[in-house]
C-alpha cells in the first residue's frame, strides 16, 4: 500500500510525569496541529481525555492531506521534555514524557473485519473529570475480540458518526499490527545485530532551559525550540529524511 496520498491517525499519550506529562502531550498536539495547518492539511480530534489544567491524558486525532504519512511517519516514539512545570513551586526542572503513534488511514477493502468479531458498546460522551456532557448515548467503544484491541470515539455529534470514526481507528490499528508482525518476521535477525527500533525508545528531547531540541536518532540538535514547538517542524523532518537516505 502506498500511504503517500492517505491521511493518518495519530495518538498522543501522557507518559511519566503526571500533570506535566499531560500538558506536554497537549503541547505536542498543538505542534502537530500547527504544522498541519501550515501544510493546509485538515485536523480533527476523534477522542480526547482532558485534564483540569488543559493537558491530555491521551488524544486521538486524524490529519488528512497529500503525503501526510510520508511526512509524519517518523514521529512515532517517546518524546521527552525537560523544563520547569507550571505546577512546580520551587523552580526545579522536571523530566516528563509522552508517546506518539502515527498510523496510516486504510480503506475497508484493505483490512477486512468480520462483524462477528466486534463487540460494540455505546455510552454518553464525557468531559474533563469524567462527567457526562451528553444526555444521549453517542460515544462508541469497539472491541476487536480476536486481538483485544479497543477503540473509542466520542467527538462526533451522532452515534453513527462516532461508530464510523471508531472503525477508521480500528482499521488503522489492525493494519499497523499486521505490518508490525510482518516486519518482525522479516527483520528479526537484523534487529539482533543493530538493536530494536520500537516505539518505546526515546526519539527526541525538548530542553526548555537550554532552548534546545535534540533528535537522538540522528544525534542532531537545534536551538529554536519555541519555533519548532509552534509548528515549524520542517527542519527536523527534512534532516531526518536526509540522514535516513544517506545511511
Amino acid at each position: 500500500m502506498s500511504a503517500k496520498t492517505k491521511g493518518v491517525i495519530m495518538e498522543i499519550r501522557a507518559g511519566t510525569g503526571g500533570e506535566e506529562a499531560a500538558i506536554f502531550a497537549a503541547d505536542l498536539f498543538r505542534m502537530y496541529s500547527k504544522y498541519a495547518q501550515g501544510k493546509s492539511w485538515g485536523v480533527a480530534i476523534l477522542d480526547a481525555n482532558r485534564t483540569s489544567l488543559g493537558g491530555f491524558k491521551e488524544v486521538v486525532f486524524e490529519i488528512n492531506g497529500s503525503d501526510v504519512f510520508d511526512e509524519l511517519s517518523n514521529e512515532s516514539g517517546v518524546h521527552r521534555v525537560q523544563r520547569i512545570p507550571k505546577t512546580e513551586k520551587n523552580g526545579r526542572v522536571h523530566t516528563s514524557t509522552a508517546t506518539v503513534a502515527v498510523l496510516p488511514k486504510v480503506e475497508p477493502v484493505e483490512i477486512k473485519i468480520n462483524p462477528q468479531d466486534l463487540k460494540i458498546d455505546v455510552t454518553r460522551s464525557s468531559g474533563p473529570g469524567g462527567q457526562n456532557v451528553n444526555k444521549l448515548e453517542t460515544a462508541v467503544r469497539i472491541t476487536h475480540l480476536s486481538t483485544g484491541l479497543v477503540v473509542f470515539c466520542q467527538n462526533e455529534r451522532s452515534q453513527s458518526q462516532n461508530r464510523e470514526k471508531a472503525m477508521e481507528i480500528l482499521r488503522a490499528k489492525l493494519f499497523d499490527l499486521k505490518q508490525s508482525e510482518q516486519r518482525s518476521q522479516i527483520t528479526q535477525e537484523r534487529r539482533q545485530q543493530i538493536g530494536s527500533a520500537q516505539r518505546a525508545e526515546k526519539i527526541r528531547t525538548y530542553n526548555w532551559p537550554q532552548n534546545r531540541i535534540t533528535d537522538h536518532r540522528i544525534n542532531k540538535s537545534w536551538h529554536d525550540l519555541e519555533s519548532i514547538v509552534d509548528g515549524k517542524l520542517d527542519t527536523i523532518i527534512k534532516a531526518f529524511k536526509m540522514n535516513k537516505q544517506s545511511s
